[in-house]
């Protein structure tokens, strides 16, 4: 294919991929934009294929075949629950891809680059395989962290800010011996070594950080793995690559910083160690008597209001609820009830979680508000339905300055007439945090499975 149409085809993958990211900004033009992405990807592919750098298509052909029947098998298989599991994954091996690549474009015998192209060239693989190397060993532990295989509490060693500026220091110095390195020898040598730092790098990080705050370290190792990708791109001198890595690694960035002011939370912090570490005044005792409620009762006390807010978390994707919910909205707005959702910027594992749940249960896009702004209209509601979630409707973010996850910005639903709280039992949330919520005299607890729960309250309401 002549490199002008290649170029050509680039061009219009890029802006396909950028209709592609503010689609996907809104419920209602995420599908648009789902395939603006599809459109773009497929187009990029077909390009990079027929260009004259690949000859070997037996072997591109037999990896996409895998790697597409691997894509296929985990898209069917993958339950809604399991998405933010998925997403570390596969966020994992866009950096693994990198280090792999950087390696094989040091080694590679047809290379000839001299003077200061040589020496850049070096640098950009050596940033590729750096940033990769975090961003796969990072995912990793993510991926642990989410499924249950890791637990969720951060894990703190001394000096733990020394350790990580230490590793950063020898990264610098072995990056000196690399582009200084007269033979292949010595250049591999300090590569191996600073990925080997890198790799461990990304295990402390992301150990060291709390569950509360999982959601930003998606978002953070999404914004990872596109600067990895970018740093492909200049390694394979692929223009587009290095865009869309760069389209990718900024988006998540910003969506990082979004989330950590929706959580009160400076970046840094979060990254040097998360929610649920230990030190300071010991959190304010909880005392009080737990008001259990039946589905029964549920179901009178929300056909007997007019105003509800429902607020959902990743106990409702556990349960796969979202379905129930659903109709339990349906049948309360044809009874002349209003009913909306209340979306914390970090409910469930990863940004978005519960607006994807409800809009795979077609809830519509007009009743699902995001935090700022419905907080103000708990006062008003008659009842408040938090459906196994826990810090995000914490109390003590707002009156105990010494708990854990002071200063985050939660939803008041304990404002609310009633407040119900759908929970299996009275254990801590995600963060290990105490929730004093369950203990006020407005609020009542419907224990068991979200979605048995919410079935038998939706048969009341039928009657």
């Amino acid at each position: 294919m002549p490199q002008g149409i290649i170029v050509v085809s680039y061009i219009a993958a890029t802006i396909l991929f950028i209709l592609a990211l503010r689609g996907l900004s809104h419920p209602e033009t995420a599908r648009p934009g789902n395939l603006y992405g599809i459109i773009g990807m497929t187009l990029a592919i077909l390009a990079t294929i027929l260009s004259e750098r690949v000859t070997t298509y037996g072997l591109v052909i037999s990896a996409m075949a895998i790697g597409g029947a691997a894509g296929v098998t985990v898209a069917r298989r993958v339950q809604m629950t399991q998405m933010p599991e998925l997403v570390a994954i596969l966020h994992s091996l866009v950096g693994l891809a990198a280090v792999l690549i950087g390696f094989a474009n040091y080694i590679d015998p047809t290379a000839s680059f001299e003077g200061t192209a040589k020496t850049i060239h070096e640098l950009e693989i050596y940033l590729g395989v750096l940033i990769g190397a975090v961003t796969f060993t990072g995912s990793v532990v993510a991926f642990g962290k989410l499924c249950g295989k890791i637990s969720g509490k951060p894990l703190l060693l001394p000096a733990r800010h020394w350790l990580n500026l230490g590793m950063v220091v020898l990264m610098a110095l072995l990056g000196k011996w690399f582009l200084g390195a007269e033979g292949l020898a010595g250049g591999l040598a300090s590569l191996t070594l600073m990925t080997l730092i890198a790799f461990a790098l990304g295990v402390h990080m992301v150990m060291a950080i709390g569950g509360a705050d999982m959601p930003v370290v998606i978002s953070m190792l999404n914004s990872y793995s596109g600067w990895a990708a970018s740093a492909t791109g200049f390694m394979l001198e692929n223009d587009l690559l290095i865009v869309t890595g760069a389209l990718v690694g900024s988006s998540g960035a910003i969506l990082s910083y979004i989330m950590c002011r929706a959580m009160n939370r400076n970046f840094i912090s979060v990254i040097a160690g998360g929610f649920g570490t230990e030190g300071g005044a010991p959190s304010a005792a909880i005392s009080g008597e737990v008001q259990a409620v039946d589905p029964e009762e549920t179901a009178s006390l929300l056909t007997e209001a007019k105003n509800v807010i429902i607020v959902p978390g990743y106990g409702m994707a556990v349960a796969q609820a979202q379905h129930v919910v659903a109709e339990i909205v349906k049948t309360l707005r044809v009874k002349g009830v209003n009913v909306r959702f209340g979306i914390h910027p970090v409910a469930g594992r990863m940004p978005g979680h519960m607006n994807v749940l409800l809009a795979e249960a077609k809830v519509p896009y007009d009743i699902v508000f995001e935090m700022d702004e419905i907080n103000e209209d708990f006062p008003e509601t008659d009842v408040a339905v938090v459906i196994g979630a826990n810090d995000i409707v914490n109390p003590a973010a707002q009156e105990d300055p010494n708990s854990p996850i002071a200063g985050m910005p939660v939803l008041e639903v304990w404002k609310a007439k009633t407040c119900i709280v759908l929970k299996r039992s009275m254990a801590t949330g995600y963060a290990g945090v105490d929730n004093p919520l369950f203990f006020r005299d407005n609020t009542r607890m419907l224990f068991g499975d979200a979605k048995d729960s919410l079935e038998k309250v939706l048969s009341y309401l039928r009657q």
